[in-house]
């Protein structure tokens, strides 16, 4: 439960009574990764007509629509993943 089961930029659906009315589409894109929060992973997301991010948990996903698109071999990878800002790749001039 610890680990996330999607990647930022998947599309997932969200299980019913999270959207304000049933009308609107429950369908919303990833947009980054939060840290857990007592075991939950929490997800950023954004729906396609709207302008700002909602924060969910991983319970909020209706898991039988949502496709789960990262692997655990995915996921180990991401987690030892190198830092994008080196400290000895930065030159300092004299």
């Amino acid at each position: 439960m610890g680990r996330p089961n999607y990647k930022v930029g998947d599309m997932i659906v969200l299980k019913s009574g999270l959207t304000r009315t049933a009308k609107t589409d429950k369908r919303c894109r990833i947009a980054s990764i939060l840290p857990n929060d007592h075991g939950h992973v929490q997800y950023r997301v954004q729906f396609a007509a709207e302008n700002f991010e909602r924060r969910i948990t991983e319970a909020d996903i209706d898991a039988g629509e949502s496709p789960s698109s990262a692997s655990p071999e995915a996921v180990a990878k991401t987690d030892n993943a190198a830092p994008w800002l080196t400290f000895s790749s930065i030159k300092i001039r004299k």
